[in-house]
Formats: structure tokens, C-alpha cells, sequence
């Protein structure tokens, strides 16, 4: 079937995109302008939303941490300079620590306002596409949502390395399926 020029929105779940970097492609760095522009192909971008959390400070924070925050802060506002593209920002949770003594970190609200944006450019008629980055079976009500308002989903994923799959039931229920490859990496590496 011929694809007629529509108007994509670009979804980016950045904790699931960061891991499927560092598991599938050795931690290689993206031209994000590059990623969004391969994401919506062919179709108009109305806009990109890229969704993450700052990195935890404890209080008061250590150096570490303080310098890793400022180096995140640096990115997100490059980020958020670029054309069309939108960051939103969860919250990192401290959860505990685990068996190995590490630190157990939850990302929070992430999944929520990729659903709430995603449901609300559907309903509103703003998009006909929307391509999602991620792997999280937690987005499968809002995607059931935009497609019921006539929107294709297209599931951008990893999968090189096994835990970079995105989840059986979200991979079953978008519309369409686009594995980021290392040639593709190649084409938008920074």
C-alpha cells in the first residue's frame, strides 16, 4: 500500500533509547535532530517529545552526582533548542538499594505524559502517525487510544542484545515495526 504524506509525532522513551545504545550499539551517540528526522520519513514532523529524568542528587549531593547533573542539564538544554523538538522531564525515584549494593533508581511520570501527549494529539486530530521509541508494555492503553482515533503506531525499538526487546504484547499491538539498526545508527551517529 502506497504511504500518503502525513503528519508524524516522535515519541522518545530517552531511559529505553539510552539502554538500547549501550546494549546494542557500544554507548555510540546520536545526532538526535538526524534520529527524529529517520523516525518520521516520509511524513511532516509536527514535533518530537523526548522524555527522561535528571540523574538523582542526594542531598546534598557529591560531586559525582553534581557533576553528572550538570552535564545532563547541559544535554537537555541543547536538546531543547532544537527545531520541533520538545523535552519533558520526569522524576528519578530512589528506591532502596539492591542485593549488590547499588542504588534501585525509578523513573516517574515518564510513561504517563508520553500517554497523555500521544492521546491528546490523537484526539485532537493532529497527527496521523505517531512513532514511538520505546520498549514499555505500560504505554499499551494510550496506544490502543491513538489507534482508535485513526493514528498508525509505529514502534521504533532495539534488539540486538536480548534485554533490549521491546515487550511481546506492545510489539503485537502497534501498527508497524522499525528495529534501530546498526546501519541506521551509522547514518545519525553525532
Amino acid at each position: 500500500m502506497a504511504h500518503t504524506m502525513g503528519v508524524t509525532a516522535v515519541f522518545i522513551d530517552a531511559g529505553y533509547l539510552d539502554k538500547v545504545l549501550y546494549r546494542d550499539h557500544a554507548n555510540v551517540r546520536l545526532d538526535y535532530e538526524k534520529l527524529v528526522k529517520l523516525m518520521s520519513q516520509p511524513d511532516e514532523l509536527l514535533r518530537a517529545y523526548y522524555y527522561h529524568c535528571m540523574p538523582y542528587q542526594g542531598n546534598p549531593p557529591s560531586p559525582e552526582e553534581s557533576a553528572r547533573y550538570a552535564s545532563k542539564h547541559r544535554f537537555i538544554t541543547a536538546l531543547s533548542l532544537l527545531p520541533r523538538f520538545e523535552v519533558r522531564l520526569g522524576r528519578l525515584v530512589l528506591r532502596g538499594v539492591g542485593a549488590n549494593g547499588n542504588p534501585i533508581f525509578q523513573q516517574k511520570r515518564v510513561d504517563c505524559m508520553i500517554g497523555v501527549d500521544m492521546a491528546l494529539l490523537a484526539g485532537k486530530g493532529k497527527i496521523t502517525n505517531a512513532a514511538i521509541f520505546t520498549g514499555d508494555s505500560d504505554l499499551m492503553p494510550a496506544i490502543e487510544a491513538v489507534k482508535r482515533e485513526g493514528v498508525i503506531t509505529t514502534l521504533w525499538h532495539g534488539g540486538i542484545a536480548p534485554e533490549s526487546r521491546p515487550s511481546a504484547e506492545l510489539f503485537a499491538l502497534v501498527d508497524e515495526r522499525r528495529q534501530l539498526t546498526p546501519e541506521m545508527v551509522h547514518g545519525i551517529r553525532r
